[in-house]
């Protein structure tokens, strides 16, 4: 299992990557296209939406699980951008019970966010939140479906009757014209069938034979939509156990739950951050580590690495081990500062993560201060690579979140990466991944 314990963007898909090579399947388990992932492979840049970056392997099973989310138009153009640069993508299979995003999620996710105005959450708008909440609904359209016509048909005109008022401002949007949508979706049906499953039955198989299976999350914990920063969350649960529900999978089916973490902490969007660098140093950081959105392009704030925030997230995910990606982005700095502490606007010290918005909304943050190294680790590849005070900085990341380092990314490259005695333990091991 490998899932994001900050708010998203940590890198999960290069460390999904470096593990895919030595496993049976990727499984993908929630979100949607608000998510993406950037793989650097030969020189190559390859940016991942909803197809698990596993893909890249040839004959590797990628699934699509049911607790995704699918935009099908974003999914062909993903098939046929890699199609055209060479990938194979016969190893795909897209649950059937996967929900799909309609025009009208997208219309409505666009108006609820300009509706908020100051008050925005900062979603993607890529319908995300409306299609999640059409499934709890229970009006949502699934995969299946595209392969009825009178289906499809039925449901589309049973889930708009509801949005009626709502969509009355998009009135002539040919997107929503009954006919057309039926007529649209039926021919990405067309795409796809090939590649639709029963995607939990074949997870089974392979857990049964005890094939390798690494379940990818998106976004990260902090975003998660009962354990994060409500409401400035994702729409579905990122967090270890969620990969039981997306994926069909029991809780004793995982083996190991890795956490991928950057060596700073960003976000995107709006909501509580408190250790936000909102200064030239901040910017640096942004610049220094191409802190822009995969997905959106947007520019993510930056900060110093949150401990309190990251011991959270350890334990509600239960992970087994820590990945920390861009350590380089730290070079060059005298002084880095780690947050192992809030304090409260009345005075009070916080030492695990407020439960309370109003609290988590107003905290400062209480740091302490470590060495930092002017030497440039692009071509560390062993801890004895690293300068002495990148090693204590992963140290006491390590010590003070209880949980063993097992990577730390020392650059953009899929081989910038230094293994720790930990990591070579681990991937040793019968269970790896």
């Amino acid at each position: 299992m490998i899932v994001g314990v900050q708010w998203g963007d940590e890198g999960k898909g290069k460390v999904v990557d470096l593990l895919a090579e030595r496993a049976d399947a990727v499984v993908r388990f929630q979100g949607g296209n608000n998510a993406g992932h950037t793989i650097i492979r030969d020189g190559e840049t390859f940016k991942f939406h909803l197809i698990p970056s596993g893909i890249l392997y040839p004959g590797k099973t990628c699934v699509i699980g049911n607790g995704v989310v699918i935009d099908p138009k974003v999914l062909t153009e993903e098939i046929d951008g890699l199609r055209a640069r060479g990938v194979d993508t016969s190893g795909l299979r897209i649950s059937a019970n996967a929900h799909l995003i309609m025009p009208y999620h997208l219309l409505l996710d666009h108006a609820g966010e300009t509706r908020l105005g100051k008050l925005q959450i900062g979603t993607t708008r890529r319908g995300i939140g409306p299609c999640y909440a059409d499934k709890a609904a229970r009006l949502g359209i699934r995969v299946q479906d595209l392969l009825d016509e009178k289906i499809l048909k039925k449901k589309i005109t049973a889930a708009l009757e509801p949005k009626r008022l709502s969509l009355r401002p998009f009135a002539k949007d040919p997107s929503l014209d009954l006919h057309t949508m039926t007529e649209e979706y039926l021919t990405y049906g067309h795409r796809l069938e090939q590649y639709i499953a029963d995607t939990t039955s074949l997870v089974w198989d392979l857990l049964d034979n005890r094939r390798t299976v690494i379940f990818e999350g998106a976004q990260g914990t902090l975003l998660d939509i009962d354990h994060g920063t409500y409401p400035f969350v994702t729409s579905s649960n990122p967090v270890s156990g969620a990969a039981t529900v997306g994926a069909g999978v029991g809780p004793k089916d995982i083996d190991e739950v890795w956490g991928v973490a950057k060596a700073y902490v960003t976000r995107v969007g709006a909501g509580p951050f408190p250790t936000e660098l909102d200064d030239e140093l901040g910017e640096q950081i942004r610049q220094r580590g191409g802190e822009f959105g995969t997905t959106t392009g947007r520019a993510r704030r930056t900060g110093w690495i949150d401990l309190v925030a990251l011991r959270y997230a350890a334990r509600i995910n239960t992970l087994t081990a820590l990945a920390i990606t861009k350590l380089d982005v730290l070079s060059g700095f005298d002084r880095l500062h780690v947050c192992t502490s809030y304090r409260g606007e009345e005075g009070a010290e916080f030492h695990a993560f407020p439960y309370h918005q109003s609290v988590l909304h107003h905290a400062r943050p209480q740091y302490e201060e470590l060495p930092g190294w002017s030497e440039d680790i692009g071509e560390a590849r062993t801890e004895s690579d690293l300068p002495q005070a990148a090693r204590d900085y992963l140290r006491f990341v390590s010590e003070f979140v209880g949980v063993p380092i097992v990577l730390a990314g020392v650059g953009p490259g899929r081989e910038q990466i230094v293994w720790t005695r930990a990591g070579e333990q681990s991937l040793a091991a019968p269970a790896a991944a």
